[in-house]
């Protein structure tokens, strides 16, 4: 089976010599119905820059992160308490503004009394993160999780303010109910109108694909992944039966909370089994798993943590990867019962 390339570019970037001249590494696609164009493949912020690898590391992925025209760049408030975001301000600041796509979150305790999506949090919360991220406006603003105790037209409602302020271009949501979606649909109005939905997606994880990916298609608004790699398990680093490497995120304290269940045997054995998939298809395993996520047309783009400037390069060369019938049936069966739906 041979899978296609749009224009060549990853035999190009392969060969490629720092600085020479070269095409739009990473293809850009439509972010819902906001009119902004976004990387298939953008940075995130989660584990990595709130503290898991050092401020200088975080750099030199950013940097790296510009140099394969990645333009789409995620944080939240909750990274770090803020640690994400004001890292990120900094190093930014070196960019111009209109260069690159911005998205934070909120939701998460940032106190004992602040958290959730009121009005007076919206407010409050917004003017910190454009304080730590030092600019006046984010291209989007995200209700990290749904707040059961805020009713939902004071949250639309304090949405649509901070776009009208001009704090926020465009608004999105991550990880709601789909029914709570439905309903923020009859309420949105103006600037409250959703453009994105920040799911977990994964070759492994394809609970998005039931209800919240019909329902968000029709609506025009666009997915923007989480967990593409399953927090690198899909990168084949881990093996079964083996310690996890000691540069790894499962062997870190700082990072390794969330992925016990993802290196659970099982799934470790099943990964190994995309390895030929990988191969017969001319691809590295991360570059398997980026243009599984990618060939969803409702996904924009695929949320993707570095450590290394070399990690954000090796992701980025999955843009423009077209998979073929036979490597998706394939990727099936390596899977087989181990995927969540």
């Amino acid at each position: 089976m041979i899978d296609r390339y749009r224009a060549g570019r990853l035999r190009q970037r392969q060969g490629r010599r720092p600085g020479a001249d070269k095409l739009r590494d990473v293809n850009l696609r439509a972010l819902g119905g906001s009119g902004i164009e976004v990387s298939e493949i953008s940075l995130g912020s989660w584990l990595t820059y709130s503290g898991g690898v050092s401020g200088e590391q975080a750099r030199a992925c950013v940097r790296a992160a510009f140099e394969e025209q990645i333009n789409f760049i995620d944080t939240a408030n909750i990274y770090g308490r803020g640690a994400s975001e004001e890292l990120l301000g900094e190093v930014l600041s070196d960019y111009p503004r209109a260069d690159y796509v911005l998205a934070t979150k909120l939701y998460f305790p940032m106190s004992a009394t602040d958290r959730g999506l009121s009005k007076a949090q919206i407010h409050k919360q917004i003017d910190a993160s454009l304080a730590r991220l030092r600019t006046d406006y984010v291209d989007l603003y995200q209700c990290h999780r749904y707040d059961d105790r805020t009713p939902l037209e004071e949250t639309m409602q304090g949405l649509a303010e901070v776009v009208e302020a001009g704090k926020a271009r465009h608004v999105g949501f991550s990880e709601w109910p789909v029914e709570r979606v439905r309903d923020s649909l009859e309420l949105a109005a103006g600037g409250a109108r959703w453009v994105s939905s920040q799911p977990q997606y994964s070759m492994l994880w394809r609970a998005p694909e039931a209800e919240l990916i019909p329902l968000c298609e029709a609506e025009q608004i666009s997915q923007i992944v989480w967990s593409p790699l399953a927090q690198g398990v899909l990168t084949g680093k881990y093996t079964p039966g083996a310690p996890p490497p000691a540069d790894s995120r499962a062997a870190s304290e700082s990072m390794g909370g969330f992925i016990e269940q993802l290196v659970a045997t099982p799934v470790l054995e099943a990964v190994q089994r995309l390895r030929p998939v990988a191969e017969e298809a001319g691809l590295t395993l991360p570059q398997l798993a980026l243009a599984w996520v990618l060939r969803e047309g409702n996904v924009a783009s695929a949320i993707v943590g570095a450590s290394r400037p070399e990690q954000v390069r090796a992701n980025a060369s999955a843009s423009g990867v077209e998979l073929s019938a036979e490597t998706l049936a394939a990727v099936d069966e390596a899977l087989g019962a181990v995927v969540v739906r």
